[in-house]
């Protein structure tokens, strides 16, 4: 049997205290670094859209005129993955070069508008732009027909 004895006097005691308070600290920081750094993630900035007035501002910049007032406002948390007809949605938004898959597991808000000026003419053409905090990850004009379609801000399919 092997006994290990240790002669501790209270500044010896103090110190080692410190220093353990020290690399906890340093574990603690290092974390919420990398939890901050993941949760942000690097994307261009699209002028700042804070709000509806935004979001119509946004679309008007692409050439959609919108109604000034949303026909909906709603918040909505990004899925960690895309599966089944999320998967052809993130593609859409790969393709137009928003970073909607990068947002996983974060709340956003979608404002839907209706499209007075689409090329078909119809009437029931909707624009939805997605936001995270004041960044623009995803959009989309769709028909709300039953035999309707969907194509990115920009015309991509």
């Amino acid at each position: 049997m092997f006994v290990f004895t240790a002669k501790l006097n209270r500044k010896s005691a103090v110190a080692a205290v410190a220093v353990l308070a020290l690399a906890l600290v340093a574990v603690i920081l290092l974390i919420s670094l990398r939890t901050i750094r993941g949760s942000a993630p690097k994307t261009q900035e699209t002028g700042g859209v804070a709000d509806a007035a935004g979001a119509a501002r946004y679309l008007a910049g692409l050439g959609w005129e919108v109604e000034p007032q949303p026909l909906e406002v709603k918040s909505l948390v990004i899925p960690r993955s895309f599966t089944g007809a999320y998967a052809g949605y993130a593609d859409l938004q790969t393709k137009q070069g928003y970073p909607l898959a990068e947002y996983g597991g974060m709340e956003a808000r979608r404002y839907s508008f209706r499209v007075l000026n689409h090329p078909s003419g119809e009437d029931n053409i909707v624009a939805d732009l997605v936001v995270c905090g004041q960044t623009v990850i995803a959009g989309d004009i769709q028909s709300t027909a039953l035999d309707g379609f969907m194509t990115g801000l920009k015309g991509e399919t």
